[in-house]
């Protein structure tokens, strides 16, 4: 039988897996240092450093748990012990060429220390410094809480909570020679219970002075946006030079603005089905470093259906929404709209460069400027995703969408965009983007659906390593690996492989196999914006066997009458549309299968509910895509009644007590013989009320076969002990 995408992955030798220590979990916090060899991970109580090669094998831990004080006092205060009250890390930040800053929950009393690394591999150096620092605003305290970091110039920008309570949301800049520098402290139209997903330094110009930070988060709606309490996906900015107010916002930031990100779907009833819990972000750097291409997963916040999407950003849209008219609340009702008045200069958000106006420091705003960024922090207008819509939707499956990792590749026909997906239930997603029309026209390409963790597990961090061509995947209950190209599940055929559209794939005359842009090869084919097998591979294959008409081994399956059977079948290309026909002999014309009261065609396989005598014959199974058939399988059914199945089981089991010579010929025998393996589809037999019984009444014969042909051994023995005996005591003549 076919197995499954992810079983093949659990089973085969592709995934490695650390499955986690008895002490630990949380394996959510992950640092990619691909010079050195190392994937850092952050989990309860522990840092661990893995060999990019084999995460299973070759890893350093630290142990790094909160001190018993710190546990009673969490305890105390009412948390959970085993669940709360341990020091959960949550920050990993390159700090310098030796050493990484790192910061945990601390059992509710944030704690941050430095990690020596040394600079090469060969250092062998892995040592937490034993000088404590306190972390808050840096860490949350509590392990629940979502936050996002980037250490930028020995400076840590992290949106995080800053009280036990969890009440105090910020974004902070600490560490460094400045005074630290946060968000205004409990006002709903800066903040407004967020949680954190993602930090990114993207230029704005050629001048380092115009860096900006940009964040990216979910929180509730402001009070008045959104009737009822909703959630909305935001992005925000402030400029890396930003150092407070002179007299009004000191310490406070006088440049962040915000904005919202609208992933939504547009409906034939003018109504739109929104994603707005933003889950991941993943920037992809283009030619120009100012314009990364920005991927976002989102969820529905929605309790009537479960749903994902991916929605690509670019710079262009966000700037201009930046430049745009800033959120105002004004009227009868105290509504959001865009404000309409003079704007002072410098345009608040503007960063204090030579750039733009002169001014040396943000100190040296004008009070106008820093009142209006205080009571202006949101923009009117949100950014729309390129193409006013998502690339990527999945609503009515049992998952939801939870992280992504985007890899560039060059293929034969152009450069393209392969997603990696995870999913809250431990899969993987693997997903191309291909242009049909034009590059805002996009066509998206499900490859493969894995399973990477033996137990559903949401997937919380994922990093992808081009230099090793590996993917890092981490979850509550350990870290797995897996190569980002695995050529050899797209078949053995030239067609197979083109039909499969993986830009990291080709067929090299042999084999399908990993593709090198740089290698020169007459007989390699690829082509992954049509997928076309018949311009590819019609003069490397032979006409009929390019057709699907290769001839497949035939295999037989036993079915008995009333009882239902499955045949399995189900193509490697996601999508491929499956087709079957039957024939009642190889000479009589094939007719489709359709679907109906006792044929029901799924997509692992068809389904016969009800046996027939008239359904022996052969079963072809057929895979169609972009105009190409392909034979997947070949299928002959017997179909038996009750009682020529008891004649066959009975004659089956008499058959080893049987004299060679009295045993039947060959042409009285079934053409295959018959054991208990050829009978386990008869899964409804007539006479029996499931396999098990089945199982029973076919073991139960076996025993009491054996039981007989032992006592018959042990008779047979007994008499040949006796006449020994009479022998032996036999008087002998003289």
């Amino acid at each position: 039988s076919l197995v499954p995408a992810g079983c093949y992955m659990l089973e085969s030798n592709n995934l490695v897996t650390f499955e986690g220590m008895a002490n630990s979990s949380a394996y959510h916090t992950f640092l990619l240092d691909e010079e050195r060899g190392r994937l850092l991970v952050g989990a309860k109580d522990h840092i661990f450093s893995f060999n990019l090669l084999n995460v299973s094998k070759d890893y350093a831990q630290i142990p790094w748990p909160a001190s018993s004080t710190r546990r009673d006092e969490c305890k105390w205060a009412g948390k959970d012990l085993s669940r709360e009250c341990s020091n959960f890390i949550k920050v990993l930040q390159p700090f310098n060429q030796t050493h990484i800053y790192v910061c945990g929950t601390g059992a509710f009393h944030p704690v941050c220390s430095y990690l020596e690394v040394g600079k090469k591999l060969e250092d062998s150096v892995f040592r937490l410094e034993p000088h404590i620092e306190n972390g808050r605003g840096k860490s949350p305290y509590d392990p629940k809480l979502l936050t996002a970091s980037m250490l930028i110039d020995e400076e840590l920008y992290a949106g995080t909570s800053a009280d036990f309570m969890g009440r105090d949301f910020a974004i902070f800049r600490t560490l460094g020679k400045h005074h630290p520098i946060r968000t205004e402290q409990h006002d709903s139209r800066w903040l407004n219970d967020p949680r954190f997903v993602a930090v990114h330094l993207i230029p704005e110009s050629d001048n380092p002075e115009d860096d900006k930070i940009y964040l990216f988060f979910k929180e509730n709606a402001m009070d008045g946006e959104h009737a009822g309490k909703a959630t909305h996906a935001r992005i925000g900015q402030l400029c890396k030079n930003d150092m407070g107010g002179h007299r009004s916002l000191v310490n406070k930031w006088t440049t962040f603005l915000k904005a919202r990100l609208i992933c939504s779907v547009p409906g034939s009833n003018g109504i739109e089905t929104h994603f707005d819990e933003l889950q991941d972000v993943f920037l992809i750097s283009t030619k120009d470093p100012k314009s990364p291409i920005i991927y976002a997963v989102f969820t529905t916040s929605s309790n009537i259906f479960k749903g994902s999407a991916v929605c690509m950003y670019s710079m262009a849209d966000i700037r201009r929404v930046f430049l745009g008219p800033y959120a105002h609340r004004d009227g009868p009702n105290y509504q959001w709209v865009p404000f309409q008045g003079r704007v002072p200069y410098p345009r608040p958000g503007t960063c204090p460069s030579k750039t733009f106006g002169g001014f040396d420091t943000t100190k040296d705003f004008p009070d106008e400027v820093v009142t209006f960024a205080r009571s202006h922090p949101a923009m009117f207008n949100p950014v729309y995703p390129i193409n006013n819509r998502p690339i990527i939707v999945k609503t009515d499956v049992d998952y939801q969408f939870t992280q992504i990792v985007v890899d560039k590749v060059e293929a034969e026909d152009g450069q393209y965009d392969v997603i990696f997906i995870g999913t809250d239930v431990g899969t993987i997603l693997k997903v191309v983007t291909i242009p049909r029309g034009s590059w805002h026209d996009l066509e998206e390409v499900l490859l493969e659906e894995m399973t990477v963790f033996r137990e559903p597990t949401a997937i919380k961090a994922m990093e992808l390593s081009t230099k090793q061509q590996q993917l890092y995947l981490g979850s509550d209950i350990g870290v797995s690996q897996m190569p980002l190209h695995r050529c050899e599940v797209y078949g053995k055929a030239c067609a197979e492989c083109c039909l499969a559209r993986d830009p990291y794939c080709a067929w090299d005359g042999t084999e399908c196999s990993r593709y090198f842009p740089m290698a020169k090869r007459r007989t390699r084919r690829q082509d992954i914006r049509n997928g076309d097998p018949l311009t590819q591979c019609s003069d490397l294959q032979h006409h009929d066997e390019l057709n699907g008409l290769t001839t497949l081994s035939d295999k037989t399956v036993y079915g008995v009458e009333n009882s239902s059977t499955f045949l399995e079948c189900s193509p490697k290309s996601q999508r491929a549309v499956t087709y079957w026909q039957y024939q009642r002999s190889a000479d009589d014309r094939k007719q489709e299968i359709k679907s109906e009261e006792r044929f029901i065609r799924t997509d692992q396989g068809l389904l016969i509910r009800t046996l027939n005598k008239k359904d022996s014959g052969i079963y072809l199974c057929l895979a169609v895509e972009h105009g190409f058939m392909q034979m997947l399988l070949k299928v002959t059914l017997e179909v038996f009644d009750s009682e020529r199945l008891e004649d066959l089981l009975h004659r089956n089991e008499e058959s080893t007590n049987t004299p060679a010579q009295d045993r039947p010929s060959p042409q009285e025998s079934p053409s295959h013989k018959l054991w208990y393996r050829d009978f386990l589809s008869l899964v409804n037999h007539p006479t029996l009320n499931s396999v098990d019984e089945f199982c029973e009444q076919v073991w139960k014969r076996e025993r009491k076969h054996r039981r007989q042909k032992w006592k018959h051994l042990q008779e047979r023995q007994k008499g040949r002990n006796r006449r020994t005996h009479e022998l032996e005591r036999a008087p002998r003549s003289v």
